[in-house]
């Protein structure tokens, strides 16, 4: 049986390191497979004016599954002050390259599971009655609209002309702005189709049916936002009564969620939302069970059978810099495991968990972020683990 191929996107900052340490991690797993990297990030921004070169989309688009790093973006301005100075003539605009990826390829369907591990510091603690001190278990699955919303790149400063006489004809358009003169105006759209709405709804849902969980929670806000976030809860309603009614289905505001999720995060299973608010959750939630150090990401589109795998963390240059990297490589690690899955080699993906599990709650190795340092290049001589002694750990361990 010939080996997979896989796509490494090791991108900017942090990516590289973690992502190597990654694959050492996947290797003594038992995973075979040849890798295959591709050209992405702010580099090739700078040098070609082009963040997600098409030969990148070419190799994605044969081998079908890819393992990203990090990425770094700027605002407009910064970005266009660091390209080239050849290229500073064409017209070029700075867009996000993952972005870019989710939409070309309909990755529209996005899951950030959030678990607590047993022993990890830095979990989520709360006070309990008297002076008793709770650490609640987290087990939630974010699933997060990908493509669409806040996020889908209609917008415009100084809009068209048709596009602002467009807005002129709402009512509450003419109320608000009307007397504000159009270059003075920006629009961003906030666009919810109900084909990819029913999509993020069904894939929620039938992970809650698969896993066991009791509940699917449509994280929105249709009390203010009636016609998208409206629209997502009433398709929830119709497909829980029709097809999930052994599945509860709550409906919290995202404002209310943020607050209520570290007074009961034990509470929820499923989580779904729109892009924007399915960002924001997830980083909320990822806070309950140790940070961005230990949050992993899938982006899927099951009709072309394409999957991208990546922590959610940033690039963290400052970090790069270090002579000894000394990042949490967890959430990488995390990444490449729901990449496993991904391709129907769980076994493998359940010994790296264990192996995590047991490193974590063994507390003999951990990283600077979980023994709540500052992350400076000192830690690692302070007794902090680096990136690298924390891979060591868990290959140890399998």
């Amino acid at each position: 049986m010939s080996k997979r191929t896989i796509v490494t996107l090791p991108g900017d900052g942090i990516g590289k390191v973690v992502l190597d340490e990654t694959l050492r991690v996947l290797e003594s797993a038992g995973f075979e497979a040849d890798y295959i990297e591709g050209d992405i990030g702010w580099e090739f921004w700078r040098k070609e004016g082009n963040p997600l070169p098409q030969r990148t989309i070419d190799l994605i688009e044969k081998y079908k599954v890819a393992l990203f790093g990090a990425i770094t973006s700027k605002p407009k301005d910064a970005a266009f002050d660091e390209l080239a100075p050849e290229l500073k003539t064409k017209g070029l605009v700075y867009s996000s390259p993952i972005v870019g990826l989710r939409q070309h390829f309909g990755l529209d369907i996005c899951l950030r599971p959030c678990k607590s591990y047993i022993g990890n510091p830095l979990n989520f603690v709360r006070r309990g009655q008297g002076t008793t001190i709770e650490e609640p278990a987290v087990d939630v699955a974010i699933f997060r609209q990908n493509t669409e919303g806040l996020y889908g790149g209609v917008e415009w400063s100084n809009p068209p002309v048709q596009v602002y006489e467009a807005m002129m004809t709402h009512p509450k358009f003419v109320q608000n702005f009307g007397a504000t003169p159009k270059e003075e105006i920006s629009i961003s759209t906030r666009i919810f189709t109900k084909r990819a709405t029913e999509r993020i709804l069904r894939a929620a849902f039938e992970h809650a049916n698969k896993y066991g969980y009791k509940s699917v929670t449509v994280c929105e806000k249709p009390n203010v936002i009636r016609e998208t976030s409206g629209m997502m809860y009433k398709m929830a309603q119709q497909m829980q009564k029709a097809d999930y009614s052994h599945i509860e289905l709550w409906n919290t505001n995202i404002d209310a969620q943020m607050m209520w999720l570290t007074k009961n995060p034990e509470d929820y299973g499923v989580i779904v939302a729109g892009n924007m608010f399915g960002d924001i959750v997830s980083d909320g939630f990822a806070g309950l069970i140790g940070g961005l150090g230990f949050a992993a990401s899938a982006q899927m589109n099951p009709d072309n059978g394409i999957g991208v795998f990546e922590p959610t963390h940033g690039s963290a240059p400052k970090y790069a810099e270090y002579e000894v990297s000394i990042v949490n490589p967890i959430a990488m690690i995390e990444s490449a495991c729901m990449m496993l899955d991904f391709v129907e080699e769980q076994e493998k993906a359940k010994k790296i968990r264990k192996a995590v599990a047991e490193v974590i709650a063994e507390g003999k190795v951990r990283t600077y972020d979980m023994m709540k340092m500052r992350g400076t290049a000192k830690v690692v001589n302070e007794g902090a683990a680096s990136t690298r002694q924390m891979a060591d750990a868990i290959i140890a361990k399998l």
